[in-house]
């Protein structure tokens, strides 16, 4: 709106002067005196910054996953079900079906484990020294060979129950034998998970590590209190494996791991034909530019006939 007008009909022309309000916060974002200043990327901050974008963010403990790989379990040959001898030998191990039978509860193992270690690996080394400092030198590499994982439990508390019966495919309880090494491993893998934005910030694998050859060496013992009201009963389990492998650098060669930002898409809006020309003019020319514009604008105005602009819809 004009703050002051005037004008005059001439045949079926109007003919209009005014002096038009103050235009110069039009365009805020277009502005140069209003532009804000980018920081310097070489700095230590920048550095830093760049470093965690590049990484796409922090990895947190508590997004992760855990998936268990049951053993195969006592080689029961249904053949041999009539001999009395091997009967008595295998009646109270776990054979085969029994730990395949309980993949949903396997499954829901993935939600109930509420912590569990992503282990570690050593270099062994030893000294050696012919003049001067000591030097350590590596003859070999060596795992931790335990992992513990502690576990929400039900009322009726199948999750150690599972366990159980998978130590059980290691011994006989009744007989005190001990079952073959191959029926009784199985394997553990442990996932790092991340959001990502072409998957709508839902969780994705990673980083992940394969545990090999593992086994429920300790379930631990079961804790109870008259003052836990509130609390989940839990139970915790300690593995035995014997090493591990990188997922995404020992097996997968070509695995690649999120990945950098991309640009923004940015949507501007639509200032006409001589306005989006400006707009891409150097910052310098930019502003007189559009000081130009708006002198026209303000000198030789139409009206009501093209809504105040020049020569529509260019400007």
């Amino acid at each position: 709106m004009a703050i002051l007008r005037g004008g005059r009909r001439i045949g079926p022309f109007d003919i209009r002067l005014g002096l038009p309000r103050d235009r110069s916060l039009d365009d805020v974002q277009g502005d140069p005196r209003l532009k804000r200043t980018q920081g310097n990327p070489e700095s230590t901050i920048g550095r830093f910054i760049a470093q965690v974008a590049q990484g796409e963010g922090f990895a947190r403990p508590n997004r992760f996953l855990v998936d268990f790989i049951a053993p195969q379990g006592v080689n029961y040959d249904t053949s041999l079900a009539n001999e009395v001898i091997f009967w008595e030998e295998v009646k109270n191990s776990t054979y085969g079906p029994q730990l395949q039978e309980e993949t949903e509860l396997r499954r829901g193992l993935r939600a109930f484990c509420e912590s569990i270690e992503m282990p570690g690996r050593n270099l062994n080394t030893t000294e050696f020294k012919t003049y001067g400092p000591k030097r350590e030198i590596v003859y070999g590499h060596s795992f931790s060979g335990e992992v513990t994982a502690t576990f929400y439990t039900d009322k009726y508390l199948r999750q150690r129950s599972f366990f159980e019966l998978w130590q059980k495919a290691a011994f006989d309880q009744g007989t005190n034998n001990v079952n073959f090494y191959n029926e009784y491993v199985g394997a553990i893998r442990v996932y790092q998970l991340g959001a990502f934005a072409e998957e709508n910030d839902r969780d994705r694998i990673s980083y992940g590590v394969h545990l090999y050859e593992c086994y429920p060496k300790a379930i631990n013992a079961v804790n109870y209190n008259q003052g836990s009201n509130d609390e989940i009963q839990k139970v915790s389990i300690t593995f035995a494996f014997r090493n591990w492998t990188n997922l995404t650098l020992d097996q997968v060669g070509n695995y690649t791991v999120g990945g950098g930002f991309k640009a923004p898409d940015i949507v501007e809006a639509d200032r006409g034909l001589i306005g989006n020309f400006i707009n891409k003019l150097p910052p310098e020319l930019r502003r007189a530019g559009r000081d130009a514009v708006n002198v026209i604008r303000q000198r030789v105005p139409i009206g009501a006939v093209t809504g105040g602009r020049v020569f529509p819809p260019f400007l």
